[in-house]
């Protein structure tokens, strides 16, 4: 169950990058946001040419900032630790 709710916000987040970027979406239409394993998509918010994408990492929470032009992560913002 966890990871049909995984697949559908990362689903959710690439949608989301598609449409923004319009028709110069990343290569193939896919985004890899390459995070280590035992990682979970806590949330997904887009404004300004940019995603935001809350991560839950075993290391701690971040905030990756995706450009969806490119289809790659520009920023990586870590929260309190």
């Amino acid at each position: 169950m966890g990871v049909l709710i995984v697949a559908g916000t990362v689903g959710l987040a690439v949608a989301l990058v598609q449409k923004l970027g319009g028709g110069n979406a990343a290569p193939g239409g896919a985004l890899a946001l390459r995070q280590p394993e035992g990682t979970a998509i806590q949330g997904v918010s887009a404004g300004d040419g940019v995603v935001a994408v809350w991560v839950r990492r075993p290391d701690g929470e971040r905030v990756l900032l995706v450009d969806p032009r490119r289809g790659t992560v520009t920023r990586e913002i870590r929260l309190g630790e």
